[in-house]
Formats: C-alpha cells, sequence, structure tokens
C-alpha cells in the first residue's frame, strides 16, 4: 500500500486547514500517518483510518540544540514509517523534513508553505532568515514538489533560489472550503447592532493593535450601533502573541466582545454583517475563505495573502498595513450602505465557488502524490 506521512507542528492547525485532505487520501487508497504536536484535540485526526503520532514542536524556538535535536527525530520518524511521499506542511517542517527525508531516502517530498510565518513578517531578512533560506536551498531537489498559497511567497523563494532544482511549483489558493457546509447565508437585519466579526487568534501581527485603534476611532459615533465580535484564542507559545490582560482590557461585553476559541464559526459568520483581518502577512487566510463562502464583505489590508482574498470594491475592500484611520474610514463606508454589504457578500460567495473549492484543492494535491508513484 502506499503510504503518506503528513508532517506539521499541531494539532488544531492541522484540523482546520488540512484534516479534510488527509481523509480524502485515505479514500484515495493511501496509508495516512499524521505527525504534530497533541494539544488536546489529537484524538480528532485518529479517524477514517488515520493514523495520528503526538509529535511535540517548538514552533517558534531557535535554540540550535533543541533544533537539532529536532533535525533528528524528524529523521527517525522518517525513518521508521518508511513513507512514500511526506507532506511537509509550515516552515520548520519544510526546512528541517526536507533534510531528513532526502537522507532517509523518502521519494516523494511535498513541502506546503502556508505563508512565510512570523520570522519573515514586515520584510525581515536579516542572518536568521537568511540561514533558513539557505537550509530550504539544500534540501531542495529534484525529489521536491512546492505547493505555494500565493505567488508573493513563491516568488520570494524563487528570488533566493529556492525553487532552482525542485521538481514542480504549484499555487493552490489556501486549504480550500467545503461550500456545502459554508453556505451562503443572507445577512441577519442589522438590528440594534451591526456585527464585526475579527476571526483570528490573537497576535500582534494579525492587526490586533490597529483594529482596537480603529474600534476606538468608531466608538463615540457607533458605540451603541456597532459590535465587534473577536473570535480566537490568545496563543501563548507564538512570539507574537497578544496577553490575556490586554484583551480583557479591551472588551466591555457590549461594544468589544472577546469570545476566545469558538468550535463553530459557521454561527460566528453567519450572525456577523462584516469580516475584517487587519494582518500583516499571510498564506490565504483560511477566515477570508470562510467569510467569502458565508457571503460577508471583507475588510482586509492590502498585504501577502490578504489581498488575493478581494477584489477592491467587489467583496470588500484593502487598507494599508498598519493604518487604523484607513481601516475605520473603510468600515465606516460599509456600515451607512447596507445594499453594499449585501452585494458585496454575494460576490464573495461567488468568488469561493470559482476560486476556493476544497474539491479543487483535494484533486490538485491527490494528483501531486500519486505522480510520485507513477515514476516508480
Amino acid at each position: 500500500m502506499k503510504t503518506l506521512l503528513i508532517l506539521t507542528n499541531v494539532d488544531w492547525f492541522l484540523i482546520s486547514h488540512r484534516l479534510v485532505l488527509a481523509k480524502a487520501a485515505v479514500k484515495d487508497g493511501w496509508k495516512v500517518y499524521v505527525a504534530c504536536e497533541d494539544t488536546g484535540r489529537g484524538s480528532e485526526i485518529s479517524v477514517e483510518g488515520i493514523q495520528f503520532i503526538d509529535f511535540p514542536f517548538s514552533r517558534s524556538g531557535t535554540n540550535p540544540i533543541s533544533e537539532f535535536k529536532l533535525y533528528k527525530r524528524i529523521r527517525k520518524l522518517y525513518s521508521e514509517i518508511k513513507p512514500d511521499v511526506v507532506h511537509q506542511i509550515t516552515i520548520k517542517p519544510v526546512v528541517y523534513g526536507s533534510l531528513a527525508a532526502q537522507k532517509e531516502g523518502v521519494p516523494g517530498i511535498v513541502n506546503a508553505i502556508s505563508g512565510m510565518g512570523y520570522m519573515f513578517t514586515e520584510g525581515k531578512f536579516g542572518f536568521l532568515q537568511r540561514f533558513i533560506l539557505s537550509l530550504m536551498r539544500k534540501g531542495a531537489n529534484k525529489k521536491v514538489s512546492f505547493i505555494f498559497q500565493n505567488q508573493d511567497d513563491k516568488e520570494t523563494l524563487q528570488r533566493f533560489g529556492v525553487l532552482e532544482d525542485c521538481l514542480s511549483v504549484n499555487i493552490v489558493k489556501g486549504s480550500g472550503i467545503d461550500l456545502n457546509y459554508f453556505k451562503y447565508s443572507p445577512p441577519h437585519d442589522t438590528g440594534e447592532r451591526i456585527k464585526i466579526l475579527f476571526p483570528s487568534r490573537m497576535l500582534w501581527d494579525k492587526g490586533v493593535r490597529e483594529l482596537r485603534s480603529a474600534t476606538e476611532i468608531l466608538k463615540e459615533r457607533y458605540k451603541n450601533s456597532l459590535q465587534f465580535v473577536l473570535v480566537g484564542r490568545c496563543d501563548n507559545n507564538n512570539k507574537s502573541s497578544v496577553s490575556e490582560s490586554y484583551m480583557h482590557e479591551w472588551e466591555d461585553g457590549e461594544y468589544v466582545v472577546w469570545k476566545g476559541h469558538v468550535n463553530n464559526m459557521v454561527d460566528e459568520y453567519t450572525n456577523a454583517h462584516i469580516v475584517i483581518l487587519p494582518s500583516y502577512r499571510e498564506g490565504l487566510p483560511k477566515s477570508l475563505i470562510e467569510a467569502c463562502a458565508i457571503g460577508r464583505p471583507i475588510v482586509t489590508t492590502d498585504s501577502i495573502g490578504c489581498k488575493d482574498c478581494v477584489d477592491e470594491g467587489i467583496n470588500g475592500m484593502k487598507v494599508p498595513v498598519k493604518n487604523s484611520i484607513k481601516l475605520a474610514d473603510a468600515l465606516e463606508k460599509l456600515i451607512n450602505d447596507n445594499t453594499l454589504m449585501v452585494t458585496m457578500g454575494i460576490n464573495g460567495r461567488l468568488k469561493a465557488e470559482k476560486e476556493f473549492d476544497v474539491a479543487d484543492v483535494i484533486k490538485k494535491h491527490l494528483e501531486i502524490y500519486n505522480s510520485y508513484i507513477l515514476k516508480r
């Protein structure tokens, strides 16, 4: 039986972004292993024939000794599983996994760049970034297929020579969306308050500071007619994490509501009128794809990844990164034009149907996996 091993950093990311792909691979005849850190949700991955391996990661660690030990553990994992194809998702698995896969003679290596991560935001290209890119160049050979979510990340690695010797380079717009689960829903009557949803982990580089400033700008005029709904947890293992004390200081339960982690995001999108994500950089944000599918207008930044989810003036608006005034202006334009909100939401659904269908994402991934088997 053909064997696929998916390696990523943490269970909740795999569940939200790639579990549907792992299930599809099982149905396609693959023996599927998933290795990532179990934060309490590993049992949700061990379904439909998928074998889960608890594989602890230090997502933002840079200690050389610890990082070398991680590389050695990945080599040991690959040696034990002996996969036909490894699918490595996010920067650390891609960097260390590619080197380990070469050493262990893994026939097929698929590297998914789901955004360049915290270390590459704001154009950071110091010693650490260049060292990581040099390791990526070393790990890229004729066995490696790259999958990017946006053109900008592809061009970054191209510019540094990472893609010169690899087997194939593919652009797949995000992890896709189940259009039958995230169905179009006409917005509720605005009633007393228009709800603006911020669906994201509470990280500084997701634009939390700028969003708070925008809420302050709008508060005097709209404190009784708007509600900002913040859905997502503080990620304490991320160097960009916002503190819980900051969030509690900001929220007041009426104008600003922080719900933390929520399992049923469909209800959150359905109850919202606008979705906002003022992020500094993304791969292709799943939250904005989901907003498109449900049919909600989007306000986001003209940043890598985010800009690919919005056609300006058609299904939403884009503002400069770190610009709270422009962010507030865009929100004000939408909240004062109900017809525009509805029209942009409908256009968002059409965009999701055309560009973000998960069936297309699954088909492309399975084609890449199976291409290695056909070569044998």
